[in-house]
């Protein structure tokens, strides 16, 4: 989408609808009548657009196993990585940079915007790590001005984002980091 499109007011809600990944491995709503497909090159996640004809103008998840389980100590080297990656990205400006653990959950969020294809681009983005799961979550604007006029139903599929309750329990150190029990002993 190379147009700069001229929009007055905001985009309406005229429904919502849940996906609800098929391995249980999180779920969002979205508003109703956006595109939703798989995203490409293999990755496993999911797309929804709310126009067809800008593929730029989205929220995706994408979900990566890790080999190992993330803990909250890992935090510094997670930032480290995602920053790195994301400096890559020609003329990147970083508007905001936050980062939260919730027990051994590590949740780094980033407000960017970059140039692809000739436009700058505006992406919030969430690298969440729990347990052996790296989800990446984006809610993209194709331009500045998109970003800002899809911005309250991208808050609304972010706001509605959410883990299985299975993988709260599993990062919890509370229940996690038990001290082994004692082996039972044999008398003879």
């Amino acid at each position: 989408m190379n147009d700069v499109k001229s929009r007055t007011g905001r985009p309406q809600f005229t429904g919502v609808t849940t996906f609800s990944d098929p391995q249980g491995r999180y779920e969002f709503r979205h508003p109703w009548g956006w595109e939703r497909s798989d995203l490409e090159d293999d990755r496993d996640g999911v797309i929804v657009r709310p126009e067809i004809d800008d593929e730029a103008t989205y929220f995706a998840v994408w979900v990566t196993e890790l080999e190992l389980s993330v803990v909250a100590e890992d935090l510094p080297d997670l930032r480290d990585g995602l920053d790195d990656g994301l400096a890559q990205l020609p003329d990147l400006v970083v508007e905001n940079a936050v980062e939260n653990t919730y027990n051994n959950i590590v949740k780094l969020e980033r407000t960017i915007t970059f140039t692809e294809d000739g436009q700058t681009r505006k992406r919030r983005l969430w690298a969440l790590y729990a347990d052996r799961w790296q989800y990446l979550v984006a809610y993209q604007g194709s331009t500045v001005e998109e970003f800002h006029y899809w911005l309250p139903m991208g808050n609304y599929c972010y706001t509605a984002f959410q883990l299985p309750q299975a993988l709260w329990f599993a990062t919890d150190p509370s229940v996690n980091d038990k001290p082994p029990a004692e082996e039972p002993q044999l008398e003879l």
